[in-house]
């Protein structure tokens, strides 16, 4: 088969779809050699480069003009003659030639229909259109959890029957047993604490770093935060400076990869209350690190953190604050929990992925 993908986070996102996009097709031509997979984009980056050295991925540019992405892309496809065009962040091309192609869409989260606060009226107006029209276009869509199905059902109207749930990995780096020499070398360039409790996402209202920082009040845990910032951060530090917990918090930036893999292990546990999320990969990386996770009882959460996460109400800073003690001061059960969750977190593996994603764009060729 020639897949043709929109290669726009691929080259541009840093994180998030862009860690979607570059993991999907290295895990695809990794494990699926046979097949022919082509990025299209207006240029290449640094992004993903390694991957464009795979034998059977390839880039190509897409036909110049205004709104290219949108009326151009898809046709580009269908010239090379691609069995499949595969948008990778919830939007498909507009404009297609009659020369067949099968269109499949892997859609996210709808986060913009549930909480409708953190956006702009426009902005919301703009997302369900392309969406939509992307759900009704494609011939298959992909899940990335069973939250984000039972969503496109409801919110897009879409027939179950439509819908394929294949859930997300993470980057090679959270499943390498790095040296300890290397571990001990992270902990002096970031000057990370004995212990700590670690957060890793947006600093966003959604995420709701403000509670963990509540909850760590009035003990002596060390909290490590890695992510962009965005204005809530200043509500989090006005917190942390009316109660004098610059000591006890600290913000990580410039962080690689590599670093982060790093920072996940050398964590006692990992706490991730937020409201909703349409998988949370930070929590598979978590687990992929041999870290206990703790994480909040809502939307796809439960998911991704199995039987042995803990779970809490994240609207209650006292529940994190109870489930945190709990974990940082009984190291076997830290241990029992990481070593079964490193048992559960297999499912989300790179083979198992490619499996599920060959499967179904052999599905949508053979209908």
């Amino acid at each position: 088969m020639k897949i043709a993908f929109d290669g726009k986070r691929f080259f541009n996102n840093s994180s998030g779809l862009g860690n979607y996009s570059r993991d999907l097709v290295r895990i695809l031509g990794t494990y699926f050699p046979e097949n022919q997979y082509v990025l299209f984009n207006k240029n290449q980056s640094e992004k993903g480069k390694e991957i464009l050295n795979l034998p059977n991925v390839s880039f190509l540019e897409t036909s110049k003009g205004n709104f290219s992405r949108q009326f151009k892309m898809g046709k580009d496809a269908q010239q090379i003659n691609a069995d499949i065009f595969h948008g990778l962040s919830g939007e498909l091309p507009l404009k297609w030639t009659e020369k067949p192609i099968k269109k499949i869409v892997t859609i996210h989260d709808l986060i913009f229909m549930r909480f409708p606060q953190y956006y702009s009226f426009f902005d919301r107006k703009i997302h369900f259109w392309k969406f939509k029209k992307a759900a009704e276009q494609a011939d298959l869509i992909i899940a990335i959890s069973e939250q984000t199905k039972q969503d496109i059902i409801h919110y897009l109207k879409v027939p179950e029957s439509k819908i394929r749930v294949i859930y997300q990995g993470c980057h090679q780096s959270f499943k390498e047993n790095q040296s300890a020499q290397y571990l001990i070398s992270i902990k002096e360039k970031f000057n990370l604490p004995e212990r700590f409790i670690l957060n890793v996402g947006t600093i966003e209202e959604r995420k709701n770093l403000l509670n963990i920082v509540k909850a760590i009040q009035g003990t002596e845990i060390p909290l490590v935060v890695i992510g962009k910032k965005t204005k809530y951060y200043k509500k989090v530090q006005n917190f942390i400076d009316k109660n004098a917990l610059q000591r006890q918090v600290l913000f990580l930036e410039n962080v690689s990869m590599e670093e982060l893999a790093a920072i996940y292990k050398l964590a006692d546990i990992f706490v991730y209350p937020s409201f909703f999320e349409g998988f949370g990969i930070p929590i598979i990386e978590a687990l992929f690190s041999k870290t206990p996770v703790i994480t909040s009882n809502l939307s796809c959460l439960p998911e991704a953190g199995g039987e042995d996460s803990v779970y809490i109400n994240p609207h209650h800073f006292e529940d994190i604050k109870a489930k945190i003690l709990f974990l940082w001061n009984n190291e076997s059960e830290r241990n029992r929990r990481a070593a079964k969750s490193l048992e559960f977190v297999q499912k989300f593996n790179d083979k198992e992925i490619g499996k599920n994603l060959q499967s179904v764009y052999q599905e949508v060729m053979s209908k």
